[in-house]
């Protein structure tokens, strides 16, 4: 099959292009990129006015599957992916039962090959059971094709186990994902500790919970010499602290989520539980700095943290309802409006931060349009808005924290190998 997308603004950080041209895919390759392409036989896209970049890959997304599939499924989670114009996600490991062993490498991977429309990497926990007392067997499940290595909803505390299993994930060649939090400093709250956990009367959650475990994370890399990536950097601190690391030369990377450069606690103020996730909402002064961290470069990439829940989950008492929030039919969107409408990034540093960065940081052949690449990519409107509603959202779970939001850039067609697959009707 050939699609040939005419008159489009191709934006391709990695091959250093931002300017109008055609785009030839043939099967399930990129086969020209120029200007004047002329085929006869393939299927015209005329792109005037839009924008033709790499498809989004999402190092951070829970499509729930095995255990929990009235929360998403790999198939409604892909679904969702699809209308981001997310072609490639990190499936995190807190299933159940958890993805610690062959085993269940294998029983995700065939519910992948069956139902998932893009393409979904595999990451498996660091420790048996994401409950902190029992390596798993890295290099095992390296073999075995897994991405990634996280406790993701849940950080190693034995700082000498952590140690132990960075070296191990050296060894293999594996990448480490650290959610970084202290449980004791967090102290089982719910919101941002600060002046709104007051005002409110919730229980708050540190900074410290998080910026210290960062901070002892990145001194095991550098003792261990392992690459780590941090997760959902949400404050001021933890920005600090990676811009530090990376002058020193410490193998580190990191990736922040919209909701962090978009939301503040002041929202809280109605007690809306689509704004409960962790690590928490937190102040102007850490968008603030959020900001600045993408700006500059020390955090690498945008991911969704993609967190479904039912609606049982979260229409119940801020205290007990679940953290987290969807964001892979959001993701894009929500950058353009606020990083780049905003002018604080340009479209080719959005396409690093969404696509090329990531890709990269898990060393997968995603994320560029060169010549002979798979084919994933993605058409985008971006003047058009949108509302973001409940009836509009294709994820099973509806817990967006934007709902009611008017958004701005629309994804109008999503390639994966070459193939149209979004919009669903085509």
């Amino acid at each position: 099959m050939k699609i040939l997308i005419k008159n489009s603004r191709v934006i391709d950080p990695a091959n250093k292009i931002d300017d109008v041209r055609d785009l030839l895919i043939e099967d399930s390759k990129i086969s020209k990129v120029a200007s004047g392409i002329r085929d006869g036989v393939a299927t015209v896209i005329d792109a005037n006015g839009k924008i033709v970049m790499p498809g989004l890959v999402d190092m951070h997304v829970h499509l729930r599957e095995p255990g929990r599939e009235d929360k998403e499924t790999i198939a409604t989670g892909t679904k969702a992916a699809l209308k981001g114009g997310v072609t490639t996600v990190l499936a995190m490991p807190n299933t159940t039962p958890t993805i610690d062993s062959i085993e269940t490498v294998k029983l995700i991977k065939n519910i992948v090959s069956q139902n998932a429309l893009n393409q979904v990497l595999v990451a498996a926990s660091i420790t048996k059971g994401r409950k902190g007392k029992e390596l798993t067997d890295v290099a095992i499940l390296k073999k075995d094709g897994v991405a990634a290595i996280s406790d993701d909803g849940a950080s190693v505390d034995d700082p000498q186990l952590m140690s132990q299993g960075l070296m191990k994930a050296k060894e293999a060649g594996m990448l480490v994902i650290c959610h970084c939090e202290d449980k004791v400093l967090a102290n089982q709250g719910a919101i941002n500790l600060g002046v709104m956990s007051t005002r409110l009367g919730l229980k708050g959650i540190s900074r410290e919970s998080e910026h210290k475990r960062v901070e002892r994370d990145i001194k095991l890399a550098q003792e261990t010499g392992c690459p780590i990536h941090i997760a959902h950097v949400s404050c001021k601190e933890s920005v600090e602290i990676i811009a530090q690391a990376k002058k020193k030369g410490i193998l580190v990377t990191a990736e922040t989520a919209p909701h962090y450069f978009a939301l503040s606690e002041e929202l809280l103020i109605d007690y809306d539980t689509n704004l409960k996730m962790n690590p928490p909402l937190r102040t102007k002064a850490d968008i603030q700095a959020i900001k600045q961290g993408l700006q500059n470069g020390t955090l690498d990439a945008i991911a969704s943290d993609h967190a479904p829940h039912t609606e049982s989950a979260k229409e119940i008492e801020f205290e007990r309802a679940e953290f987290g929030v969807i964001g892979l039919e959001t993701i894009l969107a929500v950058s353009i409006t606020e990083l780049v409408d905003a002018g604080l990034l340009s479209w080719s540093d959005l396409v690093r931060k969404l696509s090329l960065d990531p890709a990269r940081i898990l060393k997968i052949d995603r994320g560029t349009l060169s010549i002979g690449s798979e084919a994933d990519l993605i058409i985008v409107d971006p003047a058009r808005e949108w509302k973001v509603e409940k009836t509009g959202l294709v994820s099973k779970s509806k817990n967006s924290c934007f709902l009611g939001r008017t958004l701005k850039g629309t994804v109008e067609y999503t390639i994966c190998s070459g193939r149209i697959l979004y919009p669903f009707s085509l």
